[in-house]
């Protein structure tokens, strides 16, 4: 068969029918270990934290979709995300984003610092301050893109140009995007990160990351860490994932045009200051998300004219459709308070820094009838 399209990869991309049963689903393989035939002789698999086939299906399925070689998937977006940290040791820099997802924030500095690993907090739109943060002991640029929650696109490519004269990491977390809309790969990351929970589960009932590469030494010693560590995820949820997999693009279609329209909506709304989104032409970087994704996604965060805590949180009181609660990326759409809730783990002084204060807001737009969606906020803003 021809390389195939995502909208086939999501549904056939290394999936195939059980050979015993003809299931046409992968079966949950639920079980802590295999019987081997003598002392290491076995059908490729020995002890359950090591492998599992739901699981390798998944994997196999994920890497696929981000066009690389490689795949492992771990018992959280936060597992995965600590398994690219075990790559570096005590005196490692890491460069990051200054706008960047709390849990991150929070184990990279209340954890690994700890440990002597450093992390620098710069504005990777500005080429000349990632350049000149970079020393002898830089090892990785860690990237989200679009940011959580400001919405800002960092220019990936530009990222990876850097990081190759100095022969450094870059590392992307593609949550925000997915590879439906973006594949860092293909722009020369070494290393995606996905949290898995959020889009491409996609359904609210699932706790689980990834880490992918095209690289098979980095590959390997992410499963050293994945099995010496420990941290994977059940069959049974990889099973779920693999189900919500086969719908990612067609969700995610219906994800960007809500988000579009909402995000107009509330950018023409008198009492709403100002809203991030990536989609519009006055974004600072809209260019560069229009060159490296394929649309602008359903996420979106905003302020109000009337810029205090206590308006934003009546707001989200009298929302009907919109669920307060953190998380996002699931079919229906959630609405969040950053500063206390995803993101209150980063000192305010350093959430003004990227312009996170404590009245905005952020919206994860799902895939209700955009209608009803318009109709809640409507009456929620007054």
């Amino acid at each position: 068969m021809s390389k195939m399209k995502f909208g086939t990869k999501v549904l056939h991309a290394g999936i195939k029918p059980d050979p015993t049963t003809g299931a046409i689903m992968t079966p949950i393989f639920q079980t802590s270990t295999y019987v081997q035939e003598a002392p290491g002789k076995h059908k490729g698999f020995e002890y359950a934290r090591t492998q599992n086939p739901t699981r390798t299906v998944l994997e196999e399925n994920l890497a696929a979709l981000e066009n690389a070689k490689f795949g492992r998937c771990f018992s959280s977006g936060m597992g995965a995300t600590d398994a690219v940290v075990k790559l570096l040791e005590p005196g490692d820099e890491v460069i990051c984003t200054n706008d960047l997802y709390g849990g991150t924030y929070r184990l990279f500095t209340a954890i690994y610092q700890r440990y002597g690993i450093h992390f620098k907090f710069v504005d990777l739109n500005d080429l000349s301050a990632v350049a000149s943060a970079i020393n002898n002991k830089t090892k990785m640029i860690w990237v989200e893109s679009p940011t959580n929650p400001m919405m800002s696109i960092i220019d990936i490519a530009e990222m990876v140009k850097i990081a190759k004269k100095y022969r450094i990491w870059v590392c992307v977390d593609n949550t925000f995007a997915t590879p439906y809309l973006q594949n860092p790969i293909d722009l020369g990351a070494d290393i995606v990160v996905h949290s898995v929970t959020k889009y491409i589960s996609g359904h609210s009932d699932v706790i689980m990351g990834a880490v992918i590469t095209n690289d098979h030494i980095l590959d390997q010693k992410i499963g050293y860490i994945q099995n010496a560590a420990g941290a994977i995820p059940s069959p049974h949820d990889c099973f779920l994932v693999l189900r919500g997999i086969k719908t990612l693009h067609v969700r995610m279609d219906r994800h960007c045009e809500n988000g579009k329209l909402i995000a107009h909506f509330l950018k023409n709304h008198p009492a709403v200051q100002s809203v991030y989104w990536p989609g519009f032409e006055d974004h600072q970087n809209h260019a560069v998300a229009k060159k490296q994704m394929r649309q602008f996604g359903g996420m979106l965060s905003f302020t109000l004219k009337n810029d205090s805590q206590e308006v934003a949180f009546e707001l989200m009181r009298k929302l009907e459709l919109f669920s307060l609660a953190e998380s996002l990326g699931g079919v229906e759409s959630l609405i969040g308070h950053p500063a206390s809730m995803t993101h209150a783990s980063i000192p305010k002084e350093e959430r003004l820094k990227s312009g996170l204060t404590d009245s905005l807001i952020r919206l994860s737009v799902g895939i209700e009838d955009v209608e009803d969606l318009i109709a809640d906020l409507r009456q929620a803003i007054g």
